[in-house]
């Protein structure tokens, strides 16, 4: 495991893929302030794991479409594309944040 992927993960991660091509990558919530490791291969599609991730980290949430996905600062705008496609590499770390801004109180 690259130390990237250790950063304030849970001890957990969760398993997409056990092919030999796979990759760990982090996805993080930002307003959970909880990240998770994802084993998964570049060949997934964005919004599955935006979906495992949000499963693990936000719960409570009811609609994924109110989160946006966002790689390197940048948001990733159609998440049917591939991992591979949107740029993502071994030990990338995915931000899962709302659309609209919350106040802080």
């Amino acid at each position: 495991m690259r130390f990237a992927n250790s950063l304030r993960a849970r001890p957990e991660g969760l398993l997409l893929s056990t092919a030999a091509e796979a990759i760990t990558i982090r996805v993080q919530a930002a307003e959970a302030w909880d990240a998770v490791r994802v084993t998964c291969t570049l060949d997934m599609p964005v919004a599955r794991i935006k979906q495992a991730a949000m499963t693990a980290l936000l719960p409570d949430v009811e609609r994924g479409d109110d989160y946006l996905v966002k790689l390197r600062g940048a948001l990733i705008p159609n998440e049917g594309v591939t991992l591979a496609a949107a740029g993502v590499q071994e030990a990338s770390t995915l931000l899962l944040t709302s659309r609209r801004r919350r106040p802080i109180l």
